[in-house]
């Protein structure tokens, strides 16, 4: 693509960057080119100006090795063995290495970013499409993606962590802002943040799921430690912890918004250690205790337990209610 003075001015840019254009390229120049000559003259705001104004071109850069001050390039990076820049890598359509990734302020793909050791950026990272790491993805900002976003360990993002698809981390999870979530959340390990957590599909921890706000679920939740918020515990379906279940002061669990009340002991079952204090909605099937019992549709409680005569439909309800609990997950979570 060729730039003329008059294409760009179009543009309205601003007036420092269009006297470059006009002193250093006479008005017109290869559209990578110009962008190349702005980050060689320490103009990478400039170059991220004009690669949002002309968009992406179908170019692809090859090479074994990246090591740079910045990058923007219009097209597809594929570096074979890892990049390394010292401030912003940014490419038009994908981010392709078989190394690792690592910036010291932002990594930007209009497409996918996808490298075969870690991403680390030491800004932002923002992908319009999936991120994909063989080892772990690390943002000390903002960490978005309008795809998937996968490693095989952990995940962590210094401000917010916004995902379009599916989040998935082989180890924990982890968000010094808020984690939303438009599909499921799973984790090998924890799943923390230290604001609100939010998945419309289910979310599934190996280890503990924890928050600082609210934590909310269209589906279940499952975690093989605690589930523990600050807020409110919301999911559409079941909750199972292998530890505690615990809203914050004032706010309450809530199990089920999403299932009929006749369905509750199949689709809105509650387990835990022992019954949440703040249960307001689902069905209780942890261990049962003569204070514990369940929620049933009316908000009243039923003790489930054996009794002293050793009732036998008491007691084959109680074994009913320590039956497996699986969560409901997609096949993209699997």
């Amino acid at each position: 693509m060729q730039l003329t003075k008059k294409f760009v001015k179009a543009k309205n840019p601003c007036a420092g960057g269009y006297k470059w254009f006009i002193r250093d390229h006479n008005g017109q120049g290869d559209y990578q080119a110009v962008l190349d000559a702005l980050v060689a003259d320490g103009r990478v705001g400039d170059a991220n100006w004009l690669l949002d104004q002309f968009g992406p071109t179908d170019a692809v850069l090859r090479l074994d090795s990246l090591d740079a001050t910045a990058i923007v390039f219009a097209g597809t990076l594929e570096i074979r063995m890892g990049i390394n820049v010292d401030t912003v890598v940014r490419a038009g359509r994908s981010i392709i290495t078989g190394g690792g990734i690592r910036a010291g302020e932002t990594i930007i793909a209009g497409e996918n970013i996808t490298a075969a050791a870690n991403i680390a950026s030491g800004g932002e990272i923002h992908a319009g499409g999936d991120i994909s790491a063989d080892w772990g993805i690390e943002s000390a900002s903002r960490l978005e993606c309008r795809g998937n976003v996968r490693a095989k360990w952990d995940i962590c993002a210094g401000q917010d962590l916004a995902v379009t698809g599916h989040l998935h981390a082989g180890q924990d999870v982890r968000a010094q802002g808020a984690i939303q979530c438009g599909q499921g959340i799973k984790a090998g390990g924890d799943v923390r943040a230290d604001n609100a957590i939010s998945a419309t599909s289910g979310i599934q921890a190996g280890g503990a799921i924890q928050c600082g706000d609210h934590l909310a679920s269209g589906w279940g939740m499952i975690a093989g430690g605690d589930i523990r918020a600050d807020g409110s515990i919301r999911a559409g379906e079941g909750v199972k912890a292998d530890g505690v279940i615990q809203a914050g002061d004032g706010h309450g669990v809530y199990a089920g918004l999403s299932v009929r009340l006749d369905a509750w002991s199949v689709c809105a079952r509650v387990v835990a250690r022992s019954r949440p204090a703040q249960l307001v909605s689902g069905h209780w099937a942890g261990p049962s205790s003569v204070a514990d019992g369940d929620v049933d549709a009316d908000g009243d409680v039923d003790s489930n337990d054996a009794d002293s005569d050793g009732d036998a439909g008491s007691t084959a309800e109680a074994g009913r209610a320590r039956q497996a609990w699986t969560l409901p997950v997609s096949p993209a979570l699997a």
